[in-house]
Order: C-alpha cells, then structure tokens, then sequence
C-alpha cells in the first residue's frame, strides 16, 4: 500500500508531557520515518499561564478551558503558534524529522465561532478545511499544528481570530481526516474509574456515563468530549501516559497501556 493512501494517524501532545526525559519526539520521527502518515497537535497550557503571570495577568479555567480575554488571546497565538510550536518544529527537524509548523488560522483549518459567554475568546470548531494538510502529507511533511483557530466567517466578533482548545483541534481533525486512530499523551495514566482504578477499554456510551456521572472531569473533560468527536470516523481513540518512556510507540505497536475508546 502507498503512503498516498494510508490513513493519518492524528496525535495530540500536551505540554505537560514534554520534560527532558520524553521521549516522544523520538517517537515521532521513528513513525514518520516508518513511512506512517501523522498529523500533530500540540498544547502548551502551562506555558501561556507562565507567561501571563509574568505579565501579572490572572487566569483561569472552566472544564479545562481557558477563560480567554484580549491579553489572554495574544498570549496564546505568541507562545503556542509562536515559541512552543517553533521549539518542538525545530527539535524534531534536528532529530531528522520532516515538520511543518502551523496554526489552526493557516489556511482556515479551522474556522471557529463563540458558544459559551462565560469562556471570553475561546470558541468552537464549526469548521475543518483540510486541504493543506493534504498537502503537506503527500509532500512527506508532518504537520504540527497549535492554537489558535480562524474566526469563522458569520462570527461578527472584532478579533482576528479565536483561542480553541489543542483537544478539540485533534477530535475534529481526526474525523475530518477519517483518521486510523487518535491518541492523546497526557499526563495521567489514563482514564480512571471513580476509586482511581485504570479503565483499559471503553465504549463511546461508557465515555458519555462517566463524564455525565463526574468521574470523567476538569482537563479530562476535552479530551473526552474530542474523543465522542473523533469516534464518528475515527475507529479508535487512545489516551495514554506520555510520561511513560516510547508510550506513543508502544502504542502505536499495540503494545501500549492507557485507555483505549472504540
């Protein structure tokens, strides 16, 4: 089988998981390497909360989504389309990767509008236009993609463009792209029943009771709700501990731990 028919594999790295020990840069570029097809989201939450408090701007969060205002908007574009993307492009280039870095404004990707007053300037995804990154797969690129999204053309807000959580980027992009599998590396070990316990395998209707029930909360929420999105086209969806060293390729090899949602 050509790689021009191979079905991406969508990834979404956080942040939090990316110390001095991580592997998953490796990972990354043994995969692309493998001649697999890969389409990388990144976060870097604790990184723009670093910056504005820096800048002595207070944060916060509702279900995992940053409350976004004007300052918090800018911080976003700077520090993840802007430094965070530009460090793990030019890690994984140097360690012979072949990476594009871009936003979700790039080429409308992703075309979002506001849906929920009280999260200020982060929005929805309405929209997926993946043309370019297309592109950039039969190309040989790998695309990393950050925060934040285009502004939807019917949103008649003043702001260029819209803060969207990295989650939500690789749920859409995932059924947009009728992707193979989605995995999230986190920072936890999974998705845990109420007394802590790892749940290696569930349901879409499982998902939809824990997350009704509370078990599922706070940064899990996106994830969970991204991992509904992605089932629509996408057979399975795994959130693993990229703490864990080569976790992305031991999953990828089916030999990894985590939770895996089909």
């Amino acid at each position: 089988m050509g790689n021009e028919i191979k079905k991406p594999i969508v990834i979404k790295i956080g942040g939090s998981t990316l110390g001095n020990h991580d592997t998953t840069l490796e990972d990354l570029v043994t995969l692309q390497k493998r001649g697999l097809r890969l389409v990388v989201v990144h976060g870097g939450a604790n990184r723009v909360t670093e910056w504005l408090t820096r800048q002595n701007t207070p944060t916060s969060f509702i279900d995992g989504i940053r409350v976004t205002n004007d300052q918090s908007l800018e911080m976003v574009a700077a520090v993840l389309g802007g430094l965070v993307n530009t460090e793990l492009v030019a890690a994984l280039n140097s360690l012979g990767g072949q990476v594009i870095g871009i936003t979700g404004v790039d080429g409308n990707l992703l075309e979002c509008k506001i849906t929920n007053p009280l999260l200020g300037l982060a929005g929805k995804i309405v929209r997926v236009n993946v043309g370019g990154i297309h592109a950039m797969l039969n190309a040989g690129f790998m695309p990393l993609i950050a925060p934040p999204g285009a502004r939807a053309p019917e949103e008649n807000i003043e702001v260029p463009y819209i803060n969207v959580n990295g989650d939500d980027i690789a749920g859409y992009l995932a059924t947009a792209l009728n992707a193979e599998k989605l995995v999230f590396l986190t920072d936890v070990e999974g998705i845990c029943d109420s007394d802590g316990r790892l749940l290696p395998r569930l349901s879409t209707r499982d998902v939809e009771s824990l997350m009704a029930s509370g078990v599922i909360s706070r940064g899990m929420i996106p994830k969970a709700e991204a991992t509904l999105i992605a089932l629509k086209t996408t057979p399975m969806v795994a959130i693993i501990d990229g703490r864990m060293s080569h976790a992305l390729l031991d999953t990828i090899d089916g030999n990894g731990g985590g939770t895996l949602i089909s």
